[in-house]
């Protein structure tokens, strides 16, 4: 009788045993599952820093830049020139133009206006077209031909994008009695350069800018005072339009665009 207490005791052993084994045969599976996740979860995060420096090496290396990219490049550059440069490089010193037969002259620069409200700056009929379209400023300044006969005001009204100066020139009428107002500096040959002493207005569209050019007598006549014909054979008009035309070149000149996108090599 006294072998049953012993022989439950073995049994009980034996199961503890065996569910020991058991856990720990488990444990063992677990401790395999998991590091079989981890170990798949850093092969994948791996793979994916891995495709991630490809992606970003192509990404940034130097490339060939596509037309769209060199034309966006020129648009940039133009269009943020008459805040890059200085005033002295939108209105130069001095600008050529085409005298009589042909002949070159150059016109020099009196004084340059601080920057307005295109508002401000223009004929009313004018001036709603421009603040319609967004028109962002305006940058003035003087000349005088070379004789100092003539005086020429130029001015340019800055858009915000070369679209919205397609629509606002658009609208513009070929009206030459309207345009930009005159800037005159006293005590210089401009000074009786006003509103009445203008005999001409014309403008050009450049890139997003309106360059507007205004011209009249440095003695001071009035339109009023001078004869249409005379106006029509004068010197006056073609060396104003000149000079206007001139400062839209330089603002809108193409740009020399890199080859590639970190420069000339690629």
């Amino acid at each position: 009788m006294r072998a049953w207490p012993a022989a439950r005791t073995g049994g009980v052993t034996a199961m503890k045993e065996r569910a020991e084994q058991a856990a720990l045969q488990q444990g063992v599976r677990y401790r395999r599952i998991f590091l079989a996740l981890v170990g798949t979860i850093v092969v994948m995060s791996a793979v994916l820093v891995l495709l991630g420096t490809v992606g970003l090496l192509n990404e940034t290396r130097s490339r060939p830049l596509t037309a769209a990219e060199q034309n966006q490049y020129k648009q940039e550059e133009i269009a943020r020139r008459w805040q890059a440069w200085p005033a002295t490089g939108v209105f130069p010193q001095e600008v050529k133009y085409m005298g009589l037969d042909k002949a070159q002259q150059y016109a020099r620069r009196v004084g340059i206006a601080p920057e307005t409200e295109c508002g401000k700056a223009v004929d009313a009929s004018v001036a709603g077209i421009l603040d319609d379209r967004g028109c962002v400023t305006m940058l003035r300044a003087t000349y005088v031909d070379q004789t100092a006969t003539f005086v020429i005001t130029v001015g340019v009204a800055v858009l915000k994008d070369e679209e919205a100066r397609v629509a606002a020139t658009e609208q513009l009428t070929q009206d030459d009695r309207v345009g930009v107002l005159p800037v005159a500096f006293p005590g210089t040959v401009t000074e009786r350069f006003g509103v009445d002493q203008r005999q001409r207005t014309g403008w050009v569209g450049a890139g997003p800018y309106v360059v507007f050019s205004t011209a009249g007598y440095a003695d001071g006549r009035t339109r009023a005072a001078v004869a249409p014909e005379e106006i029509l054979h004068s010197e006056l008009w073609p060396a104003a339009k000149s000079i206007g035309n001139q400062i839209a070149y330089f603002l809108a000149d193409p740009p020399k665009v890199p080859p590639c996108t970190q420069g000339n090599v690629c």
